[in-house]
């Protein structure tokens, strides 16, 4: 389809020299709608958690259980993806995408900062909201608020671990995001790889790849032990993901900040997404 059939949308994107109050201003709703979601992604972790380690609602094989894991949780990330909020704020859910994404400028920094912050913030009120609900079930063995730890390889593998997982899922969401047939398939890319993770990889580090939802349990179980693994890893392994990107395919083939675009929802970011229709549709790609 050419660029100019499809429908037109708002962009709001900042100004390079945008003040803190400015971006406060301008994408408050944004800020909130993110920090919205994050907190029911954490929700809904801690309740998957609770329902099949605790014992105490389905009685599962051991060997399935991080797999029933995975597919609740994907279907949760995807929804949200997918829903009006995260259509909107582009749903990062994940301070190592946005920083990605910042490096790659296509976010601005307040907006960076702000995303980043809020999704914290989202992280522990959906973790405070599932122990308002779950009780004990969330916070006694072996549940423990969910939280992420080095597994029995060590904090070497656990790190590698994350590092490594972070930078697949930061490649895989760039790679369909930016892809003119693959883009509406995003979200489900996501959940397939989240599925796989916790599959297969939960027993290195527990499944983090992300510094918010690590910190979020890690504060509810009083558990530090290997945080910065989590805070670190994730964010290095996407923002080397996005330096591979950009050196092969060049920053200009990084059309927008959303995980998943659509062409009617505002988009805050420094957005080019219908230059992807315009330039395929010359291509005959």
């Amino acid at each position: 389809m050419d660029s100019q059939q499809l429908p037109r949308f708002q962009v709001t994107a900042l100004p390079p020299d945008a003040s803190i109050a400015e971006a406060w201003r301008t994408h408050w709703r944004e800020y909130l709608m993110e920090a919205t979601q994050t907190g029911v992604l954490l929700f809904c972790i801690g309740l998957f958690a609770a329902l099949l380690y605790s014992g105490a609602a389905f009685q599962l094989p051991q060997a399935m259980r991080p797999f029933a894991m995975g597919a609740g949780v994907s279907v949760a990330t995807i929804l949200l993806i997918r829903s009006r909020f995260g259509r909107r704020t582009g749903a990062h859910l994940n301070p190592a995408v946005t920083l990605a994404y910042s490096y790659l400028r296509r976010v601005h920094r307040w907006d960076a900062a702000f995303y980043v912050v809020c999704q914290f913030l989202g992280a522990v009120s959906g973790m405070w909201l599932a122990r308002s609900v779950l009780g004990d079930r969330l916070a006694y063995p072996p549940v423990c608020y969910a939280v992420t730890t080095p597994g029995s390889e060590g904090e070497v593998i656990a790190f590698l671990a994350e590092w490594s997982l972070s930078a697949l899922l930061m490649s895989i969401v760039l790679f369909t995001a930016n892809h003119k047939t693959l883009v509406r398939y995003a979200p489900f890319a996501v959940g397939l790889l989240t599925i796989f993770y916790y599959g297969f990889c939960a027993s290195l580090s527990g499944f983090s790849v992300n510094p918010a939802r690590s910190f979020a349990s890690a504060v509810f179980a009083w558990i530090w032990h290997g945080l910065w693994i989590y805070l670190v890893a994730p964010v290095g392994g996407a923002l080397s993901a996005a330096a591979l990107y950009a050196r092969w395919m060049g920053r200009d083939h990084v059309y927008c900040a959303k995980v998943f675009h659509d062409t009617r929802s505002t988009c805050p970011f420094r957005c080019s997404f219908l230059e992807l229709h315009g330039e395929d549709s010359e291509s005959g790609g």
